[in-house]
């Protein structure tokens, strides 16, 4: 397998964890998305662990041209992104499995083998939330202003919602903005109230 990830102490705690199964070795380890193609397409590994936030950017749209180079590769998502569009978008590419870097090290291995098995696998918390929306939230809302609409109903504050997902305060501004205008709502009464009547309130 190849092993794709930007950071090298993440990439040789990781080696560490698989190489400790006797049946997965590394052949080779990469920095970036286009060396991980470039790679792919010459050895022809069984499975890559494709990093999914490199430093040039999301890898995600390099899934279609990594398989066109290598059709039998198992690609297993490692990202810390958890948002469950991310997860659909990366199997809707391709990928087989969908693995949280915080939950990495055992889970991975079993992605890989479920992948291997012909099979798929997404981190089980995300995957329920996955489930819950599998076609997306309603009102043609991304699943972030999905998130910042049920903690505006549960009467979180525009600062504390920016904690809590971890963004900038302008950034939240940007969603509740924008939720606003997909929805057509103009104060934080009705937004509560779309909330309640579409099951989002306790998304998040």
């Amino acid at each position: 397998m190849i092993l794709a990830d930007d950071h090298q102490i993440v990439r040789d705690g990781i080696r560490m964890i698989l190489e400790s199964e006797p049946d997965i070795e590394v052949v080779a380890e990469v920095g970036d998305a286009e060396d991980a193609r470039r790679r792919t397409s010459g050895l022809k590994p069984d499975v890559l662990v494709l990093d999914l936030n490199m430093p040039s950017g999301s890898s995600l749209p390099m899934i279609p041209s990594i398989l066109e180079g290598s059709p039998q590769t198992k690609i297993i998502a490692l990202t810390m992104q958890e948002d469950p569009s991310f997860a659909r978008e990366a199997f809707r590419l391709g990928a087989k499995g969908y693995v949280v870097k915080r939950s990495a090290g055992k889970e991975l291995i079993h992605a890989i083998r479920e992948a291997m098995a012909g099979g798929s696998y997404i981190n089980p918390q995300l995957g329920a939330r996955v489930a819950a929306q599998p076609d997306g939230p309603p009102g043609g809302l991304t699943d972030r202003e999905a998130e910042v609409l049920a903690l505006i109903a549960q009467g979180y504050t525009n600062p504390e919602i920016a904690e809590r997902l971890v963004l900038s305060v302008r950034t939240v501004e940007t969603h509740r903005s924008a939720i606003h205008r997909k929805i057509g709502t103009t104060n934080r009464a009705a937004l509560v109230r779309y909330a309640r009547e579409h099951n989002l309130i306790d998304l998040v």
